[in-house]
């Protein structure tokens, strides 16, 4: 592909900043153009009275060399490698996550040790017709007793689904650690064969999440970015994309086009309108929302872990977060906070609730942990995050290329993003993507 006269990137979240950085580093013009009052799209750091948090618990890992170089480059001394462990609330217990046969044995005891490791051994002894399930993929590969445990609510509670609707790819790489070969020799080597976490060891910056895509945006240039642009047609000629309408009124042509858009939102706003065969089928892809309550704390200190999940029902919530343990520079000297992500749909009531109601919702089940006190809450916020990730529902896959069939039709169209291309992902992979899609387009005309 030769060197594009100009790329339009739709979206200034982590995806599309990666296009524009690498398209400048390229000498490639472009625009981005940006929903939001700010880039970051769903990776920004928040700030009330002096507390920071971001909108989720993220952190880099160090999974893609090459993206890691470039942003350890990009921030310097504020890109920061530290070790925090990521840990599961179980009744009043804190266990390893991901889950470490080890920690299993010291935290829940020998004899669930033994049963679950014969659970796990017969479970593979099993043959089952595979339907792509998260159900029959965890309980193949862990067996009952785990899944029940920590597995079965929490996903059911993450992503809004029946586990036995939901895909396998759900389970991601964070479960690889827990197996018949670890159970063994964890057992019989103790903490020299522990296994290694991916939670545990990340790179994070001094001022939060959001400095790395802020730095990106000064580096890509501001002025090449467009804040308050909601894209709301796309003008296309059945084989190319041929111009945007933004908020309403403004029409701007183009020549290649970067879509971070969830792709529900892009197939909607296709001018002319697609077949509803089409349609269908992108509505079809559904996408989980997120509220975020922080709870901003006189006190120094609440957990020693970077992020804590909540497989038990009788929490509403997924997980938490400590931001403080990730940087120091995220609350006030002698506070701290704790934010708490709680996954919804539009058409749940909770999504409808205001921020008092949202933090009520939430206190009395993080009360109940005996963390903290009533008296020690000095301030909350409340964020809602649309359109959070994918919600990966078993046959997904089909839907998706059929979406991915039809879209391929403009030749000057690519996808890019956790939404745009609809897959579980992370920063890394973000970056990744951007410098992907500019090497492809060459570096000559």
């Amino acid at each position: 592909m030769s060197k594009p006269a100009h790329i339009t990137v739709l979206g200034g979240g982590p995806a599309g900043l990666a296009v524009g950085y690498y398209a400048r580093k390229k000498g490639i013009p472009f625009t981005i153009y940006e929903s939001g009052d700010r880039v970051g799209g769903n990776c920004v750091t928040l700030e009330k009275g002096g507390f920071y948090f971001d909108s989720g618990a993220h952190r880099l890992h160090d999974q893609d060399p090459e993206s890691t170089a470039e942003l350890r480059g990009l921030l310097g001394e504020d890109l920061r490698e530290i070790s925090v462990p990521s840990h599961i609330y179980h009744r009043g217990k804190f266990i390893d996550f991901p889950l470490s046969p080890l920690n299993l044995v010291t935290t829940l005891g020998p004899f669930f040790f033994v049963g679950a490791a014969l659970e796990l051994v017969r479970s593979r002894l099993k043959t089952e017709h595979p339907d792509g399930s998260f159900r029959q993929y965890a309980l193949h590969a862990y067996g009952k007793t785990i899944t029940d445990l920590f597995l079965k609510d929490y996903t059911e509670k993450l992503w809004g689904a029946s586990w036995d609707r939901l895909s396998a790819v759900v389970a991601g790489k964070r479960l690889k650690g827990l197996n018949l070969r670890t159970f063994v020799t964890e057992a019989l080597f103790g903490r020299r064969a522990k296994t290694r976490h991916l939670d545990g060891s990340f790179y994070y910056p001094k001022k939060g999440i959001g400095e790395i895509f802020e730095a990106l945006a000064d580096r890509t240039g501001r002025e090449n970015i467009r804040t308050g642009s909601t894209v709301t047609k796309i003008f296309h000629d059945h084989k190319s994309i041929q111009a945007l309408e933004l908020n309403g009124r403004e029409v701007v042509q183009i020549g290649e086009v970067v879509s971070s858009l969830p792709l529900n939102l892009l197939a909607g706003i296709l001018e002319p309108r697609p077949p509803e065969e089409f349609l269908a089928l992108a509505r079809g892809l559904r996408y989980r929302n997120m509220i975020l309550a922080a709870f901003f704390l006189n006190r120094e200190s609440v957990t020693k872990s970077a992020t804590v999940y909540f497989p038990d029902s009788e929490f509403p919530f997924t997980r938490l977060y400590e931001p403080r343990n990730r940087s120091r520079e995220m609350s006030p000297p002698g506070k701290t906070s704790l934010v708490v992500e709680f996954p919804c749909q539009p058409e749940d009531p909770v999504w409808n609730l205001g921020p008092d109601q949202v933090v009520e919702k939430v206190r009395t089940p993080l009360l109940r942990t005996g963390w903290l006190q009533e008296e020690e809450i000095i301030g909350t916020a409340v964020h809602k995050i649309n359109q959070a990730y994918p919600i990966l529902e078993l046959g997904y896959e089909e839907k998706l290329e059929k979406v991915f069939t039809f879209l391929r039709g403009f030749g000057n169209l690519r996808l890019t993003g956790r939404n745009g291309r609809f897959v579980y992902a992370w920063i890394h992979d973000m970056i990744r993507f951007g410098r992907e899609i500019v090497e492809e387009y060459g570096s000559e005309k």
